[in-house]
């Protein structure tokens, strides 16, 4: 995790065995596997098999799959047995790289139904016995439950992200969040190591499973940059009222809390707020200086993040919001909801503004003195750590270590590891 100033809180698993600046015989022993892997990845007809289950294909969880893997596949044989949601975007094979295998599963579904998912654990099993993977990949809730369960005894090393606990989600009874948590408890027993996007998830993990490392979130600056001037090479030119402009980006749901961010741009009708999306609580937004654009492809989103002067963030929940970093590295003053995700990312007063109660939202944003400073220290934190090469290495790593000496031995090293950076 990485402070306003830059300096890395060293918390994490695989940060300390990868990212850390420790002494050579720390540094010896945590890539002390990469010759003998490179023996084994020369000496083999085709890459090891990557095999990544997707039941949440949307949103967040789409942009961090495309990014990731798209960044993997010159390393690794990448197939994904996916699902889609409403906000997968139509032409969604065009955002992953050729070589990347996308295999659907038809019975792949959000809501909990025994038949449906017991359907969906026989397809995933059929298309795990054709391909063979040498590693398993879970993402989100609802296949970390069917995968944990058909992968445990495979012999084969499996990893879990859940990209926020179902059981945090505050739009959820007390009776389901105690359900899915005793879920998750059961599961962490299976043979699986937790791989969380966020100190934050990762500290929720802990209170499950010791077999728990932490890869932060991370955007493809390279990409986005590509995308920035293409945005400003087409760009019209904007008429501009001469208003601060207050932006925000997702689907308009209790997740976001779209109540709050109305109740700010009512406190402050002298700023013009704009939500770049849509979704089922779009009439929660009255206030008459809240523009609501719908949903937008990327380009046309990115151009009116641009056009804008402050990324809000309302959320009651949060993994590690792509949205949040690319506005960080967009040199956007942001003003975050006090929660998971989004404090692990800013701190307070250094890099941003981390609110909780409606007065600190608004007088973050009127704090035009500081935006500047801060916004800085957020963009070199993105570039620092943020990234996708910083997370694609750390993954790889991470890969390599569990085909040479399995799961369960790689995740003994990396505690070990950790050990010795903290009393280095």
């Amino acid at each position: 995790m990485v402070t306003g100033s830059g300096a890395i809180k060293s918390n994490s698993l695989v940060e300390q065995v990868v990212s850390n600046t420790i002494d050579s015989e720390i540094r010896a022993k945590s890539f002390e596997n990469d010759y003998r892997f490179d023996q084994v990845f020369n000496n083999v007809l085709s890459k090891p098999k990557l095999l990544y289950v997707v039941e949440a294909m949307g949103g967040g969880v789409f942009t961090y799959i495309v990014e990731l893997v798209n960044h993997l596949v010159d390393n690794f044989d990448i197939y994904i047995a996916y699902g889609v949601r409403k906000q997968t975007p139509e032409n969604y094979k065009e955002y992953f790289d050729s070589r990347v295998n996308m295999i659907f599963v038809k019975n792949f579904t959000r809501a909990i139904s025994f038949n449906k998912d017991m359907q969906a654990f026989f397809e995933i099993k059929k298309i795990a016995d054709q391909i063979k993977p040498d590693i398993v990949h879970l993402h989100s809730s609802k296949a970390g439950v069917i995968g944990r369960f058909l992968f445990s005894n495979s012999g084969i090393p499996v990893f879990y992200t859940p990209h926020g606990y179902s059981f945090l989600m505050q739009d959820r009874s007390k009776i389901k969040c105690y359900i899915y948590r005793k879920i998750e408890q059961i599961c962490a027993k299976c043979n699986c190591t937790t791989v969380s996007c966020s100190y934050g998830e990762n500290e929720e993990t802990l209170k499950l499973t010791r077999r728990a490392v932490d890869i932060d979130n991370g955007i493809d600056i390279e990409k986005f940059n590509g995308l920035i001037s293409q945005v400003l090479k087409d760009r019209k030119q904007e008429t501009n009222d001469g208003r601060m402009r207050v932006f925000t980006l997702g689907r308009i749901s209790y997740q976001k809390n779209p109540e709050l961010f109305n109740e700010i741009a009512k406190r402050m009708p002298q700023i013009k707020f704009i939500w770049i999306g849509d979704g089922p609580l779009a009439n929660e937004l009255t206030a008459p200086n809240i523009e609501i654009t719908g949903w937008k492809n990327r380009e046309e989103a990115l151009s009116i993040s641009m056009s804008c002067d402050i990324f809000l963030l309302t959320s009651l929940w949060e993994g590690l919001p792509i949205s949040l970093l690319e506005a960080m590295y967009m040199k956007k003053p942001v003003v975050v909801s006090d929660v998971i995700g989004n404090r692990d990312v800013i701190t307070n007063h250094e890099n941003g503004y981390v609110c909780n109660e409606i007065e600190e939202f608004v007088e973050a944003i009127n704090d035009t003195y500081n935006h500047r400073r801060y916004a800085m220290n957020a963009y070199i934190d993105v570039v620092s750590h943020y990234n996708i090469n910083n997370m694609t290495q750390k993954y790889t790593s991470l890969y390599k270590e569990a085909l040479v000496n399995g799961e369960k031995v790689f995740f003994k090293k990396v505690a070990k590891y950790n050990q010795l950076v903290k009393c280095s």
